[in-house]
């Protein structure tokens, strides 16, 4: 049995040392170390690690962060939404993203070309960069290939990237496939339309893709989930797992709640009834803004798995 313990600073204190004692606070906080713990299991087990993201996240400096644990080798899929890849390339170009704060003007900021993503402010100019640096890759992976699946197009582009801080690079030279279901849906997409239309003969299959991630799983080896936020990237991942049996392990972190009835407020009880995580699986769920809780999560995770030479 476990009993609540007073939280106590110390000057010497670690983050391993801080979400360790997040356990006996309760609340959130105890779940938060759980979560950090399932993922601790996942990689000893060597289980098949889906990490799952959308656009915002890759919009702040988890970016980079996402692209460490790539080279970490953390994750063996990656699943996410259009916008996470131009902004990853954005950045890989030299793009530079302003903080500011959630109650700016925003109709002086349309009229100085500034676009805002919560306290984040990304120029009309990035994106102008971005439709001539993504001509030019598109360019070079249609003198490869005409037909093409979503993951394959990705990982050609990140080969040409030079960015080590870039999510495409590091999943391209790991041999991490990146799965994006709704990939027209963002800059990118309609930059891949644009070139469609002087290239007839191009075309992304993301259908190729839907066979990929659910032949490349077995009933036999284990699986889980780190799910950041939900929507797409979080339903393709749980719907894939569930034709090989489900997850054995699964962490949310998400700020949505169940009441609303949606997917990316959806539990992992709730997942059971499906099928799409097993019924004697590992679990947890954190609710708060992915932006604190994943960097404390994982870094937690991190330590555990250097002291055991896990990673």
């Amino acid at each position: 049995m476990k009993y609540i313990k007073d939280f106590l600073w110390d000057e010497n204190m670690n983050v391993e040392q801080l979400v360790d004692s997040f356990s006996y606070l309760g609340f959130q906080a105890s779940e938060l170390f759980e979560a950090s713990k399932i993922i601790v299991n996942m990689k000893k087990n060597k289980a098949k690690i889906f990490l799952t993201f959308t656009s915002n996240m890759v919009t702040s400096g988890l970016r980079g962060f996402f692209a460490q644990l790539c080279q970490l080798r953390i994750p063996s899929i990656l699943v996410t939404t259009s916008g996470s890849l131009e902004e990853d390339i954005i950045k890989s170009f030299g793009g530079k993203f302003e903080i500011t704060n959630f109650n700016v003007d925003d109709n002086l900021l349309y009229e100085k070309g500034k676009n805002r993503i919560g306290n984040i402010l990304i120029n009309n100019t990035e994106y102008m960069k971005f439709e001539d640096e993504m001509s030019k890759l598109l360019e070079q992976v249609y003198n490869k290939k005409k037909r093409i699946s979503s993951s394959e197009l990705l990982y050609e582009i990140g080969k040409i990237l030079e960015d080590k801080n870039s999510i495409l690079y590091q999943a391209s030279k790991n041999n991490i496939p990146i799965y994006c279901p709704g990939i027209v849906d963002s800059s990118f997409g309609f930059q891949l339309y644009m070139f469609q239309q002087k290239h007839k003969d191009f075309i992304v299959d993301t259908i190729q893709d839907m066979e990929r991630i659910t032949t490349d799983l077995s009933f036999d080896e284990k699986k889980g989930i780190i799910s950041l936020g939900g929507g797409i990237s979080k339903h393709y991942a749980i719907f894939s797992a569930l034709l090989s049996g489900g997850f054995d392990y699964a962490v949310y972190l998400t700020t949505s709640h169940e009441s609303s009835g949606s997917l990316s407020g959806a539990t992992t009880k709730e997942a059971k009834s499906w099928g799409k995580i097993k019924d004697d699986s590992q679990t947890a769920t954190v609710i708060g803004d992915v932006s604190i809780t994943f960097p404390l999560v994982m870094s937690n995770a991190l330590f555990k798995l250097k002291k055991e030479k896990f990673i």
